[in-house]
């Protein structure tokens, strides 16, 4: 059976560090402070059993304990900022402005069902206890990205990081999500939340100037990003180019269609922030390499559309001399070798 990693290398595959930078206590009196420390724990030890219990059944067990425990701590006012740092196996994650939080895990039911759980939590100026359970519909939807949706119909992941955004004077958020999926695909989200004036989150919207293909349709309210199980394919904001970098993705079958075949090939394509919208770029420069010896792709387009002519001259060197035909030593040291 398939099993998921097991908690410190969960947090590595999703690209995360635990970082809980809020402070542990905000207003919450002794009692309730003890009460929350004594549920962490016990928040710890059962989300271990969700990732690694042999037996699907006890599996679900955990997972049913460990959503009811968490509630309980979550009712308890000001628990807003109580960090749950024993929860090493659901990412939580706050925005820039710490607005709200989100806590998303998951467990595998067998090697074709997997199973998506998070809540989100706001952060209330009275400390009063608002959050809302995202209940996974994904199963259930032909065309998960198509539509603008509720916590009670939530596309799920677990989510690894939170970029916020400002789009005609409204704050958005961007919510980047890993997913099992099934046996033969896995996928990648950067899902759109944005919040109603009652508090109630909105996850969908347009937000993305892409162009119209098989996997992007033009009714595509989420970026999904869909790949050949057991494939690592990148999807995450890069800080120092200030964008979104992806693998481009092709398939080992030219059928691209079939998303199952799909595998990264390389290359790698982005996505800049721009108008109130992620805009498109199809073609990434790797020249670099990054501090981890991994391809660090860089613009080949300035911002106003036009081409960064000394990274494509340098590109079109390179190409030139690796077409080169071997010289009589290279061709000598490349048969010893052999």
């Amino acid at each position: 059976m398939k099993k998921f990693l097991s908690v410190p290398f969960l947090f590595i595959a999703l690209g995360l560090t635990p970082k809980f930078g809020l402070a542990q206590q905000h207003n919450i009196d002794k009692v309730n402070l003890l009460y929350l420390q004594k549920l962490n724990d016990s928040l710890g030890k059962e989300g271990v059993r969700i990732l690694d219990e042999i037996f699907p059944l006890n599996r679900i067990k955990s997972d049913s304990l460990f959503t009811r425990m968490l509630v309980r701590g979550l009712l308890i006012p000001h628990s807003f900022y109580f960090n749950f740092d024993s929860i090493q196996t659901a990412p939580i994650l706050y925005p820039a402005d710490s607005s709200f939080r989100v806590i998303t895990w998951h467990y595998t039911l067998n090697d074709a069902d997997y199973r998506q759980k998070g809540v989100l939590q706001l952060n209330t100026p009275d400390g009063s206890p608002k959050f809302f359970p995202l209940f996974d519909v994904s199963d259930y939807t032909e065309e998960p990205q198509d539509s603008v949706r509720d916590n009670r119909n939530w596309i799920g992941a677990v989510y690894y990081k939170i970029l916020q955004q400002e789009s005609q004077g409204k704050k958005v958020y961007f919510l980047f999500g890993y997913d099992e999926n099934n046996s033969l695909t896995t996928r990648k989200w950067i899902e759109t939340l944005t919040f109603r004036e009652n508090g109630e989150p909105v996850f969908g919207g347009n937000f993305f100037r892409i162009p119209f293909t098989s996997v992007f349709t033009q009714e595509s309210r989420r970026y999904l990003m869909e790949y050949k199980s057991g494939s690592r394919a990148r999807l995450n904001y890069d800080d120092d180019e200030g964008m979104i970098i992806m693998d481009f993705l092709v398939s080992e079958t030219g059928e691209p269609d079939k998303r199952y075949t799909l595998v990264p090939g390389g290359d790698y394509s982005g996505l800049v922030w721009k108008n109130g919208s992620w805009e498109y770029i199809a073609r990434l420069d790797v020249d670099m390499l990054g501090d981890g010896n991994e391809p660090r792709p860089a613009l080949i387009l300035n911002e106003d559309g036009t081409a960064k002519e000394d990274v494509l001259q340098k590109q079109s060197d390179k190409n030139m001399k690796q077409n080169q035909p071997p010289t009589k030593t290279s061709t000598k040291t490349k048969n010893k070798k052999d």
